[in-house]
């Protein structure tokens, strides 16, 4: 069971009735230190997914499955577990599937897609998709829609809080595949491309941004090219070290991977009684 340290509430990530069990993931008891929640996220889907054919000839990324369950529900169920309301999915390549899958999906958090007409690229996604979100003036949360974990949100935002900043990143690791980060002994970001990687930190894919950074995002184009630099440049990128499991899911062979790591686990649970 995955805690944040602090006193938990009494908000868990449980199965919900007549929903298969979330691919082995295990409850989430988030540990609430913060009266007020980020309430609002984006979750970045309109990938095409070309290296993970042919899993996804008939469905985008986000929705390939892990033991039968789509890697956005499984987002969707660890959002709502940590105190989000309203998600807003950017939604492109076969975006039908997810608006679809959205429409029939009758558990929290309420949701709705925003469709690319055309690529926008992920920074163009984010802050597309982020107009859309219901509360104006407050923090939201924007999850990459390739990734499986589950951590507490509660003590990102709370330590997003205590750090004043605009931004803050989620790293995973050490020594897991990915984009690695930099950062100081404060924790803030200082490089996001460092040119001797090592065996630190990866950038995990799930932030909290400000409501300020939706203008710092570019209309179309990557936020990893011009405004994550520009926020670390100025000291505005925090960085929060997870401990969770945590893997991209980009290729088929993720897929197995991943579906063997929770197995793996379950059994492990099983075996201590959990």
């Amino acid at each position: 069971m995955i805690r944040s340290g602090r006193a938990p509430d009494s908000r868990v990530c449980v199965q919900r009735p007549g929903e298969p069990a979330a691919a082995d993931t295990p409850p989430l008891v988030c540990g609430r230190d913060d009266p007020l929640p980020a309430r609002q996220a984006v979750i970045l889907a309109g990938g095409r997914g070309s290296r993970l054919l042919p899993l996804t000839r008939d469905r985008p990324k986000a929705m390939v499955e892990i033991h039968g369950v789509p890697i956005l529900r499984h987002q969707l169920d660890w959002l709502a577990g940590c105190g989000v309301e309203r998600v807003v999915v950017s939604a492109g390549h076969l975006a039908g599937v997810i608006v679809s899958y959205l429409g029939s999906r009758p558990s929290p958090p309420r949701t709705e897609a925003v469709v690319e007409k055309r690529p926008l690229g992920r920074g163009g996604g984010l802050r597309r998709a982020a107009r859309a979100l219901p509360y104006p003036g407050e923090p939201w949360f924007a999850v990459y829609g390739d990734i499986w974990t589950c951590f507490c949100l509660c003590g990102m935002r709370a330590h997003h809080l205590r750090g004043g900043v605009a931004a803050t990143v989620a790293l995973a690791g050490p020594g897991l595949p990915g984009s690695a980060v930099a950062y100081d002994e404060l924790g803030r970001v200082t490089d996001l491309a460092p040119t001797v990687p090592g065996p630190g930190r990866v950038n995990a894919g799930v932030y909290l941004f400000a409501w300020r950074v939706v203008s710092l995002l570019p209309e179309e184009g990557d936020h990893a090219d011009s405004t994550l630099p520009r926020l670390a440049g100025s000291h505005q990128l925090s960085s929060y070290a997870i401990d969770a499991p945590w893997q991209a899911v980009n290729t088929p062979a993720d897929v197995i991977r991943l579906e063997h790591d929770l197995a793996t686990r379950r059994a492990n649970r099983q075996a201590v009684g959990e």
